[in-house]
């Protein structure tokens, strides 16, 4: 039975060592840790529990972590390959089990691997766009094996510590040669993170927007200078959006009123500069000019500082059709119902005729085509 990769000298590499295994482990777990906590706050966000209150300032705040979690991610391919390179000729070990123990251990890694491979794989195929493989939704199964993930994980850190730190520790006598060829893996594995960070983090860092030549969506790119990812077409609202007859529909516990654009032109238009920050990674700023939403709610008689407001598209269907703008962000005066981008009348691509842009909030939660706003008074 022992032949081809079953042979004790199967795997001969110099490189391959427990040290090596224990640093590139090291390294995947904290960049796990990143992922796993920076998708958990992006969950809660899109998903509020009533204890946390997310605040709308510092506006760039969810730019930044999410980001750092995709950023983190795509930096997670070489690392997570390097680290499955550096063990799976424990898999060729032989007998295939020797106890219990050995095989719940083994069944636990299988687990591991199997959910850091989905969440990687599935992570670069949602920042390409490319849903055709993954027959479900993409956001639920991701956070759901995000915990899986972590659970594994802790497992294995667990069962494996004591050989981490003995690997770790003080260096046992090896050849200056074996030493300089696995500081030459590492070194490749970190420039190749390296590179795959500084090739796609243009699409969430403007300056580096030029380097950018990996990243699937240019911040720049799009109507109006910013990208879109569904259209007026796709979300069937192009002709409503349109429509002359148009009314934005403020509704209160006590009052309820119809705006046309005419009439929202006539309000108090507040300019702010905010971005646009996507899940898939990217985000990108642009110059929003419109209502201020505590001057819509204080419209129907509510006050402004003790509101919430439920923000309806025009969509007929949709996970993101309504959104649920939160007291911290109704009073803040960043929060806008946008009538125009960059001095010009919004593109339908872009919410035509009025959208909702917030400070600190994800772009899914950017409700385009505005057609009404439930006002609530805030316990």
């Amino acid at each position: 039975m022992r032949r081809g990769p079953l042979r004790p000298d199967g795997f001969p590499s110099p490189l391959r060592s427990t040290r090596l295994t224990s640093q590139l482990g090291v390294a995947l777990g904290v960049a796990f840790a990143v992922c796993f906590l920076t998708g958990l706050l992006s969950h809660l966000i899109q998903h509020p529990p009533g204890w946390l209150p997310w605040p709308s300032r510092p506006v760039g705040l969810y730019r930044f972590t999410q980001g750092l979690h995709v950023a983190t991610g795509l930096a997670t391919v070489p690392l997570l390959g390097a680290k499955l390179w550096s063990v799976y000729h424990h898999l060729f070990r032989w007998p295939p089990v020797r106890s219990l123990a050995h095989a719940l251990e083994r069944a636990s890694v299988a687990v591991l691997v199997a959910a850091a491979l989905f969440q990687v794989i599935g992570g670069v195929l949602n920042v390409a766009r490319w849903y055709a493989p993954m027959p479900f939704f993409f956001t639920a199964g991701h956070y759901r094996v995000a915990w899986l993930s972590v659970g594994a994980l802790l497992v294995h850190v667990g069962v494996q510590l004591p050989a981490v730190r003995a690997a770790l520790g003080p260096t046992t006598a090896e050849s200056a040669r074996e030493r300089l060829s696995r500081r030459g893996l590492l070194g490749g594995i970190a420039a190749a993170a390296g590179l795959v960070t500084l090739t796609t983090v243009g699409q969430t860092v403007r300056p580096l927007s030029a380097l950018a030549v990996l990243a699937p969506r240019r911040p720049d790119v799009g109507p109006q200078g910013l990208p879109v990812n569904k259209t007026a077409h796709r979300a069937g609202v192009r002709a409503q959006a349109l429509d002359p007859a148009y009314r934005l529909v403020v509704e209160g516990p006590h009052r309820r009123t119809e705006l046309d654009l005419a009439a929202l032109r006539a309000l108090p238009q507040h300019t702010a500069e905010l971005p646009i920050a996507c899940v898939e990674g990217w985000s990108a700023t642009g110059r929003w000019t419109g209502v201020r939403l505590r001057d819509l709610v204080a419209l129907v008689g509510v006050d402004p500082d003790r509101a919430t407001v439920l923000v309806e598209s025009l969509e007929t269907a949709g996970r993101y059709r309504t959104s649920t703008v939160g007291a911290a962000h109704v009073r803040d005066p960043l929060t806008l119902i946008a009538l125009r981008l960059g001095g010009a009348p919004l593109h339908p691509d872009h919410g035509y005729p009025a959208r909702l842009i917030a400070p600190n909030r994800p772009g899914v939660l950017q409700t385009k085509w505005v057609g009404r706003l439930t006002v609530r008074e805030a316990s």
